[in-house]
């Protein structure tokens, strides 16, 4: 089997050497490569032709992100980006997403070599799959599907089955979105296309913690609605998003005939928090059939049994196609568990929603 070749760029050289030894511990990766900035990275690049590169976000000369904006209009790579756990290199990291990089890893401050090998598993999957993506101008293009990250715990371990707050009357509707690799520009898609009145909605997107904040003030600032990110108790209301904490699943509960938010801090599901999976739970056992659910791009299975909950519930359900998404790994599976009632591009998913409420 051909490796993967993958340039590192990276200004550390204690960061080159620790990412170059987790990727080729592992067969299928070969590092071809490293340069400490993107000069020389260029060059690099020229002669050694590799398939992914992992990119530093801060770097002296040039920043990462000005490289990529030019890599991705000159030559488009796969690129996954090494950025620090900061308020700053959360703004900086969407930014790159936005000019099409495939996904991101997170370098602590501190103890920089025990904090990427602590990762070293999601490094190497994230590589792979950043492989197996054809990526354009912007991170819409074509890909193909990614292997599934193995679960750690069900949604079982934060919600359990069956404990829904009875359903009162009420035509309130919700929306649920959930998604992971790809899923901070197809949210933004989305919610971009969405009128202001549109009913309140609540959003899964897998990130860490320091950036939920963030993001959340990125897609408030192109979006008809009022985008935040979701507090604990908070009404869930017409006309406002809710994105869940980087480090906290996000639960819809009811209070009488509201709606309101609720957070939790148990352990990660199918290795994620916020877990999509909770999150639909959440929403089939306390809104039912007046809930919609959506699954956009993302990689692994998070989410598919939390949609087919959904629609045993009673509620519509949308899957972004696998040509619009960056990864089909989270809307490919719930179309292999049979609950998707439609398989749509990317543009066309806030349409279906608005047709949906219609009906």
């Amino acid at each position: 089997m051909r490796k993967i070749k993958v340039l590192i760029i990276d200004d550390s050289a204690l960061v080159r050497q620790v990412l170059t030894e987790i990727l080729t511990s592992d067969g299928q990766i070969e590092v071809i490569g490293t340069a400490s900035d993107p000069y020389i990275a260029r060059d690099k690049i020229k002669q050694l032709n590799p398939d992914v590169l992992t990119l530093d976000v801060e770097m002296p000369r040039m920043d990462g992100v000005t490289f990529l904006r030019n890599l991705m209009r000159l030559r488009p790579t796969p690129v996954i980006m090494v950025s620090s756990l900061t308020e700053e290199g959360a703004d900086i990291t969407l930014r790159a997403l936005e000019y099409g990089a495939v996904d991101f890893v997170s370098k602590p401050k501190v103890d920089v070599a025990h904090g990427l090998n602590e990762y070293a598993e999601e490094i190497v999957t994230k590589v792979k799959m950043a492989a197996s993506t054809r990526v354009g101008a912007l991170t819409l293009a074509t890909p193909k599907a990614a292997g599934d990250v193995p679960a750690r715990h069900s949604a079982d371990a934060v919600l359990p089955r069956g404990l829904g707050g009875g359903m009162f009357k009420t035509t309130d509707k919700i929306i649920a979105i959930g998604a992971s690799t790809g899923g901070t520009e197809a949210i933004k898609h989305v919610l971009a296309d969405l009128p202001p009145g549109t009913p309140g909605t609540v959003i899964t997107q897998h990130i860490p913690g320091a950036f939920s904040r963030s993001f959340a003030e990125r897609v408030n600032s192109i979006s008809a609605m009022t985008v935040c990110e979701a507090a604990d108790g908070q009404q869930i209301v017409p006309g406002h998003a809710y994105i869940a904490p980087g480090d906290q699943h996000l639960m819809v509960v009811r209070d009488g005939a509201r709606y309101l938010c609720r957070l939790n801090d148990g352990p990660p599901v199918n290795r994620h928090k916020p877990s999509v999976d909770v999150m639909f739970r959440s929403v089939a056992q306390n809104v039912g059939p007046n809930a919609i659910s959506v699954i956009l791009t993302g990689m692994g299975n998070d989410g598919a049994q939390g949609m087919l909950e959904m629609k045993q519930a009673g509620a519509p359900t949308i899957a972004q196609d696998e040509k619009t998404s960056v990864v089909w790994g989270m809307p490919g599976e719930a179309v292999k568990l049979g609950c998707v009632d439609s398989v749509l591009p990317l543009g066309k998913v806030a349409g279906q929603i608005l047709s949906l409420l219609k009906s």
